[in-house]
């Protein structure tokens, strides 16, 4: 009886599992995401537990995370599946993939859809019916050819979810960055190595419309930094598809980044407050000295230019103070001060739109009009149409209750800058945008009649002066500042951050591009210097108004 009940035990040892059994079987699920529970297990069970950890990693939750292991769980899975899986396809919610044996000996490129829905697989060059596919160049597999005669092709198309696995640092910095769709794609060719091809492979990307603050990049994911590296890749972005061209194997993503980002606003920020605070001096200069000019010489009581130089220059005067106190208060205070600095913010804008654009009606009337200007009590109807009609939209759009918070966000909905002034973007677009958009079609219409009229008063004049068109361009650039050209730059910042670092330079000196003008045009060294100002001072009675 002791040989059997002592077998007994013995295998009742055997088949029970150990106190080590039970920690392991219980700390499994709870450290699934430290990557070390199964780091080399592919089982389906296995995959779908470290999917999890996709959309479990946030930043909230980043302690509970080991990154660099789950991120090569996935490398290396891409590597297992050519060298060792025993099937050919997989399809789950999160990864599609194809594992296929290619003759080294092939005789023309091969391509592969690359689908997110569905298995990839082998197709034909056309790009209509497979939008989203890879080219592997027939010289990738022909420069293997002398090592042997097959090789073992895998393609991974994995969603890596919100969460920062495979984010990187570039996309942790909440800069609103991303992986476009949260969409990876995997080449390899088991442990065989491929790198510097002689002919790229190409990954096309199909997406919709991005916004034009966004840029597309392809970039690779560089294991031995544990981030996102573009080297070795090209980007040929198009408004509906994107062409990815690099010249190895790995794990590839098409990257969306704003191109302004937090860094490149604040940098914009210190860049216009240092200008504006520049310009707010000589703006004050120009208004002084105009004062003083007012009294001591005559002429400065009757004519109508110098006194709309001034109303503009005290009109970005008071623009740049808002946009400081704007800027430097941010979203403090009550929803009423919230309401009433964009309220103020917004009449100033507009006001010096506007006497921008009574520069540009002004202008009109000496050079080219010329004859037939009189007006009664002309500048105080400028001044009407340039203190109150900007007040009068202001009060509709006051009574529209459309001032208020104001974020500019990116992608990830990260705030990049707050401040006091549109909740309505309906009122944005058309008292602002449009606003300004009408101000810069009618200055530059009038300013390119100016500028026919100059230039072919210089050829007249050619053989009379030396040096005309030199004055004539100097001439135009002074004009342009005073109705408000660079304000037209606007339109280009979306080219990417050098445009907007240009058009906040140009912008926030406005003002010291005026004193400049201003001193050139009424307070000349030599009497020559007067007839270099040319056209901007042809005939000034013709405007003289009587109030």
């Amino acid at each position: 009886m002791v040989a059997p009940r002592a077998l007994g035990v013995l295998l009742l040892l055997h088949l029970a599992p150990d106190e080590g059994d039970f920690t392991r079987r219980d700390e499994k699920p709870r450290n699934v995401c430290q990557g070390f529970a199964n780091m080399n297990s592919y089982e389906d069970f296995d995959l779908n537990r470290t999917a999890g950890c996709f959309s479990k990693c946030t930043h909230s939750q980043e302690e509970l995370c080991h990154l660099g292991n789950l991120q090569r769980y996935w490398l290396n899975f891409e590597t297992y599946l050519a060298e060792r899986s025993q099937t050919d396809t997989l399809n789950t919610s999160f990864l599609t993939a194809l594992v296929k044996s290619i003759n080294t000996n092939v005789s023309e490129d091969l391509y592969f859809s690359l689908n997110p829905s569905q298995i990839p697989k082998q197709v034909t060059k056309d790009e209509h019916q497979h939008p989203d596919r890879v080219r592997l160049p027939k010289s990738l597999f022909r420069s293997l050819k002398s090592d042997r005669p097959m090789v073992r092709l895998g393609i991974v198309v994995l969603d890596i979810g919100p969460g920062n696995v495979f984010k990187g640092s570039l996309l942790s910095r909440e800069d609103g960055s991303s992986v476009l769709n949260n969409r990876t794609v995997g080449l390899t060719l088991g442990h065989i190595k491929v790198t510097k091809l002689a002919e790229p492979l190409e990954i096309t990307f199909s997406h919709q419309y991005q916004p034009p603050n966004m840029n597309l990049s392809c970039e690779f994911w560089d294991a031995t930094k544990g981030d996102w590296s573009s080297k070795g890749c090209s980007t040929e972005v198009g408004v509906r598809r994107t062409v990815c061209r690099c010249d190895h194997l790995t794990f590839f993503a098409l990257l969306l980044r704003p191109t302004l980002d937090e860094a490149t606003v604040k940098a914009l920020i210190h860049i216009s407050q240092a200008g504006c605070g520049t310009s707010m001096i000589f703006l004050a200069f120009t208004i002084v000295l105009q004062t003083v000019l007012r009294f001591s010489r005559q002429r400065f009581k009757s004519e109508d230019a110098p006194k709309i130089h001034v109303s503009l220059s005290i009109s970005l005067f008071l623009l740049n103070l808002a946009f400081f106190i704007n800027v430097g208060q941010r979203l403090k205070g009550s929803d009423a001060a919230c309401w009433a600095r964009g309220a103020i913010f917004h009449y100033f804008l507009l006001c010096a739109f506007t006497w921008m654009s009574l520069e540009a009606f002004h202008l009109y009337l000496l050079v080219i009009k010329v004859f037939n200007t009189y007006f009664s009590h002309y500048f105080l109807k400028l001044s009407l149409v340039g203190w109150v009609l900007p007040a009068l939209i202001v009060i509709g759009t006051g009574i529209a209750n459309s001032y208020g918070p104001y974020s500019i966000r990116d992608e990830k909905n990260v705030t990049t800058l707050e401040l006091c002034w549109f909740r309505e973007k309906i009122a944005l677009y058309v008292t602002v945008h449009g606003y300004c958009l009408i101000v810069f079609l009618f200055s530059a219409a009038i300013l390119s009649l100016v500028s026919w009229k100059i230039f072919t008063l210089s050829s007249a004049t050619a053989g009379k002066e030396k040096g005309q068109h030199w004055k004539g361009v100097l001439t135009l650039l002074g004009l342009s500042c005073l109705v408000g050209l660079p304000w037209g730059l606007a339109l280009l910042t979306s080219l990417g951050p050098f445009t907007a670092y240009v058009f906040a330079l140009f912008t926030s000196l406005q003002g010291v591009f005026i004193f400049c003008w201003f001193i050139i045009l009424y307070c000349p060294s030599q009497s020559t210097v007067t007839s270099s100002s040319g056209t901007a001072r042809v005939d000034h009675a013709h405007t003289v108004s009587q109030e």
